[in-house]
């Protein structure tokens, strides 16, 4: 898959079969979209090629700083890499490109730019300026300039049951089993190891402090959780935390994780990490004993559901 920044610098060297989208989670979903997209250009000697935007519209038109995304812009690369696309365009979204009418964006972009045959999209999408633009005018569209389009068709996506929304609210309630569900794969963060206060090594569990550069990434809701990363082709369990460390009086968030049978440096390292199931709510214990004792029950707790993901 090549990843091309702005349609301006996309060359078609013939047709393409075309999808649209944020396609943020790249959850089941979307993959249903994707693959379809795939084996059509296939059948039909053509490009596939997925657009999508960053930042995501609403960061740019309601200056909304509060929406979380499941996928940093990275992520969303990675896993569009396994699908077998051809082409993934990342067009910067602005307000200039925002002013685009349906008309402009489909003769401008889909036509002119990337030599659309098919246009591939999801139940009820709209595009184009104040998202003027739906299905009804795409057939229009397709007439006036030789391009097919072809929906898939609300009872599919109904089937399926899924969508970027339903995924966000699973995370936030720390329902991970029905978030990953929904992803087909587990949910992950990826963040760069950071010096922390230290308190895990003194009670026998040190940790890693994640720090995550992209403000927009959704973090799970607070507590304890079962996760799993890769380090030098290695599989490691281990528990995460996510929260203020009330019992030593913490006052901002941290993501610090103990990997199980680990102790060698990671500092200043990226590391992924997959988060498997949840374990408990953030408590405030009265001493560092009964924290101590609480994590050893969670240790224990991980360990037992690890089994199953091995």
């Amino acid at each position: 898959m090549e990843v091309i920044e702005n349609y301006k610098n996309f060359t078609a060297t013939k047709k393409s079969v075309v999808t649209i989208g944020t396609f943020d989670g790249v959850h089941i979903g979307h993959q249903k979209i994707i693959e379809q997209l795939v084996h059509t250009a296939k059948k039909t000697n053509s490009n596939s090629v997925l657009l999508t935007f960053f930042p995501h519209p609403r960061m740019v038109l309601q200056k909304d700083n509060s929406i979380k995304l499941i996928n940093t812009i990275a992520e969303r690369i990675e896993l569009l890499k396994h699908t077998g696309l051809d082409y993934l365009i990342i067009h910067p979204f602005d307000k200039e490109f925002s002013r685009l009418t349906a008309l402009e964006f489909v003769r401008t972009i889909l036509v002119n730019h990337i030599n659309t045959s098919e246009l591939i999209i999801g139940y009820d999408h709209r595009f184009g300026k104040n998202r003027e633009g739906n299905f009804e005018q795409l057939l229009e569209f397709g007439h006036m300039y030789d391009f097919k389009v072809n929906e898939i068709p609300a009872q599919d996506i109904n089937n399926i049951s899924v969508s970027s929304t339903k995924i966000r609210k699973a995370l936030e309630v720390a329902n991970i089993k029905q978030a990953n569900k929904y992803l087909g794969q587990p949910y992950s963060l990826t963040g760069k190891v950071v010096t922390g206060k230290r308190l895990g090594n003194t009670i026998g569990y040190p940790t890693a402090n994640i720090e995550i550069e992209e403000t927009y990434k959704l973090i799970p809701k607070k507590g304890a959780y079962l996760v799993r990363t890769n380090i030098n082709n290695t599989v490691l369990f281990g528990m995460l935390n996510i929260g203020v460390n009330p019992t030593v009086n913490g006052d901002s968030q941290t993501i610090e994780v103990h990997l199980f049978n680990f102790n060698e440096d990671l500092y200043h390292q990226k590391l992924t990490i997959e988060f498997l199931d949840f374990i408990r709510d953030e408590q405030k214990f009265d001493s560092i004993e009964l924290l101590k004792e609480q994590l050893a029950k969670d240790k224990a707790k991980s360990l037992d559901l690890a089994v199953s993901y091995s």
